[in-house]
């Protein structure tokens, strides 16, 4: 029997043990996790009985093998959820399937709304082309914009740099007000230093003119209309958060005999003569343990795969040393009300406002996103008729003077930019709050990424290693695309391929999760 090491206890590396141990009783599978949690930053904190999600995740993809897969963990709501009952509100529903009132294993139908917070105002996002857009801009920066994207029309810029990417889409006026600062924020670069690839992963065919196709398929009911990601009204969601998937994943992989061995940091990956990996070393209650293996599935951060492998050339350490990283920090704030007024026409408990999250563009504030958990789920809030649940999200660097803060400094920061920003009245209104740091959150696209291309071809030179997720190619991948990487590891493992250009390719092509390509046709 075969043995497999998988890197990871985040979507990938779960996905890749559930893949192997359902589809061949050849392997043994051992997944090592350097936490104690289940499903990475697409994890679930429960802080007495108030549930947190890290980044906030909509489920949502044009693969049918993911849209199978996530229906087989948990199934699609057969009833309404609690605030949709109690309001009155509908959502999709499925014949036969479970009710979230009685049964935990369920997920959800959620109507998206995101929306931009600029200049103490609502903005849709994706900018729409609504009186409410064209009002709160006021008539001359409306035609201002209007005339800066129809520039784009007949000037386009050469796409060095994510700053040419956004400007060719949105125009130069929409760009400064939109996205120049928020992506600052992010980043902690200037969108002109990042590579514009980073544009091309996740905003694809977003632009001015998908907004206008979009507007005018729903004003003449055109169907089958295709839908960008970012416009998408409905998503899927867990009824007890993202990290419940991952949790009900990993009892599975458990069941199916596969081993999880939680609190293990990876530090060494053991490199023979050949150039295969003949194992790897971990850290555990301060003790280091060697396991042997015939194939090697990693999600963790290339930086830090490659800082532990043995026989690496120069340049190849150089290019992943230098490989950037922006870390995650979010406070949860538990208040009785909000100062936000409720101005659409969708109803809510408490008449909060219904967005999942906002993006803050005061640039007044470090914030760069707010959570409504209310709205993600009426089961992540211990008492929703009570309380609303938020988290203040902020972009930082390991090691630097936010993420070096005590939490309860940070905690102090964060609710007083929420009184800064007129959210709540007073710091004294505050019932709770929870402070969680996430490293490696987001693979950055600028320093040495722009060699990520040789890193890959070194990285495929070692015939059993495989990387995968969003760490493990570095690469900004939802969760639909890492879950990809591992169906295409699993099938190049049980089909003896050594070649690793499928897995890679995930996530480069538009139209790779727009269309049924053989690529994803034989993910399952």
């Amino acid at each position: 029997m075969k043995k497999v090491l998988i890197i990871g206890a985040g979507p990938a590396g779960l996905t890749a043990a559930y893949e192997l141990l359902d589809r061949s009783n050849d392997y043994e599978v051992v997944v090592l996790e350097e936490s104690s949690a289940m499903g990475g930053i697409s994890r679930t904190v429960n802080y007495k009985g108030n549930r947190m999600d890290m980044g906030g995740h909509r489920f949502f993809s044009k693969v049918p093998e993911v849209n199978e897969w996530w229906e087989k963990m948990l199934p699609t709501q057969g009833s309404m959820p609690f605030d949709d009952i109690r309001l009155g509100r509908t959502s999709t529903t499925v014949k036969n399937g479970p009710d979230p009132e009685k049964e935990d294993r369920v997920m959800l139908r959620r109507n998206r709304l995101s929306r931009i917070y600029y200049n103490s105002k609502f903005f849709d996002y994706p900018i729409s082309l609504k009186f409410e857009t064209i009002k709160n801009m006021g008539f001359g920066t409306t035609m201002a914009v209007g005339f800066s994207y129809l520039k784009t029309l007949f000037y386009k810029r050469k796409e060095k740099s994510l700053e040419d990417f956004y400007i060719n889409r949105f125009g130069k006026k929409l760009y400064s007000m939109f996205f120049e600062k928020y992506t600052e924020n992010l980043w902690g670069r200037h969108p002109s230093s990042i590579s514009p690839e980073w544009g091309a992963q996740r905003v694809k065919g977003l632009s001015i003119m998908a907004i206008l196709k979009d507007v005018f398929g729903k004003i003449f009911h055109k169907k089958n209309r295709k839908v960008e990601t970012s416009l998408i009204e409905e998503f899927a969601y867990p009824k007890l958060g993202p990290g419940q998937l991952w949790e009900i994943t990993a009892a599975e992989i458990e069941k199916k005999g596969g081993t999880i061995i939680k609190n293990a940091k990876v530090t060494k990956l053991l490199k023979g003569e050949d150039q295969s990996l003949r194992g790897l070393v971990y850290e555990q209650d301060g003790k280091e343990v060697t396991l042997e293996g015939d194939y090697v599935i990693s999600s963790m951060p290339v930086k830090d795969l490659v800082a532990g492998m043995n026989d690496v050339p120069a340049d190849m350490r150089a290019i992943a040393q230098g490989l950037p990283y922006r870390d995650y920090m979010t406070v949860g704030v538990l208040i009785p009300h909000c100062n936000l007024k409720n101005e659409t026409k969708i109803k809510t408990i408490g008449n909060i406002v219904p967005d999942n999250w906002i993006y803050v563009h005061d640039r007044s504030v470090k914030m760069g996103r707010l959570q409504v958990y209310n709205n993600w789920s009426p089961y992540l809030v211990k008492d929703i008729d009570h309380t609303i649940w938020v988290g203040l999200e902020y972009f930082c660097n390991e090691g630097d003077a936010m993420w070096s803060m005590t939490d309860e400094a940070f905690a102090r920061m964060g609710i007083q930019e929420m009184v800064k920003m007129g959210l709540i009245d007073s710091a004294d209104e505050v019932l709770d709050s929870h402070v969680e740091r996430v490293k490696k959150a987001y693979p950055a696209y600028f320093d040495t990424y722009d060699h990520m291309e040789e890193l890959r071809e070194y990285l495929d030179t070692i015939p059993n290693l495989f990387c995968v997720g969003r760490n493990g190619q570095h690469r900004y991948n939802n969760i639909d695309h890492s879950m990809c990487t591992s169906f295409e590891a699993v099938n190049n493992i049980l089909a003896g391929i050594t070649d690793k250009d499928n897995i890679w390719k995930v996530n480069t092509e538009k139209e790779y999760h727009e269309e049924k390509t053989d690529a994803s046709a034989s993910a399952k």
